[in-house]
């Protein structure tokens, strides 16, 4: 049974360094490999996981069994205020990790966010959007009280120091990591991008591959606030 176990973990770990080589040498110009790498990786493994049933339809993610994502946290939001998970207790968030200098990607993200909120209509008061930086050395309160401010007036920015956000992304799992290329005088963030819907408990309930459309994020997160509102019941 441990011969078992230990040559499942050796297969797993080939195909992922497979999956990083590939997202390396494959990647589109601009695309950083983070980025790549996830496209990848949701290619191969998130095409294969089901849907969450309380998801309402395309778009999300059901974490495999065993999978628990999310949880206590400790950082500043825009305002310089202190937060952390209890803060928003009993709110389901729709979380994303990226950074203020981001040229593409996040940006098109926060947007997809915006858009599936204003979908939402009046059930999307009862989600925060957030952006929990994964470059908290420019990421300051003021530079995401301003950048957060041009996609969506409920939008939370938070940071840190470079620990409490590393303890952040960690309890999603999310990669992130400091890239200098030549032909850039400053340096960028190479990071996983996937959106997180999060529930009331703090807990991810699904998560949204890059690119999803924001009606599907709206009809997924409309499937689970009506799953959770039976619950309560």
């Amino acid at each position: 049974m441990l011969k078992v176990i230990r040559y499942s973990s050796l297969a797993l770990l080939a195909v992922v360094a497979g999956l990083w080589a590939w997202a390396w040498v494959s990647r589109a110009p601009g695309e950083s490999v983070g980025e790549a790498f996830a496209q990848r990786l949701a290619g191969v493994f998130g095409q294969q996981l089901p849907v969450p049933a309380a998801g309402g339809g395309a778009g999300g993610m059901q974490l495999p069994p065993g999978i628990s994502l999310g949880g206590a946290f400790s950082l500043v939001n825009q305002d310089g205020v202190a937060v952390t998970e209890r803060d928003f207790a009993g709110r389901w968030m729709l979380v994303y990790f990226g950074f203020t200098y981001c040229p593409d990607v996040c940006p098109t993200e926060l947007g997809t966010i915006a858009a599936a909120l204003d979908t939402l209509g009046p059930a999307g008061e009862q989600v925060v959007p957030v952006l929990v930086s994964v470059d908290p050395q420019r990421d300051t309160p003021a530079q995401l009280k301003d950048y957060v401010s041009r996609f969506h007036p409920r939008l939370q920015g938070l940071t840190g120091t470079p620990e409490q956000v590393a303890e952040a992304a960690r309890r999603y799992r999310v990669y992130y990591a400091r890239a200098q290329r030549p032909d850039q005088s400053d340096y960028t963030m190479d990071h996983s991008s996937f959106i997180y819907l999060v529930g009331p408990d703090g807990r991810v309930r699904s998560m949204f591959r890059p690119d999803t459309s924001p009606d599907a994020i709206a009809a997924a997160v409309t499937g689970q606030l009506r799953s959770g509102s039976r619950g309560s019941s």
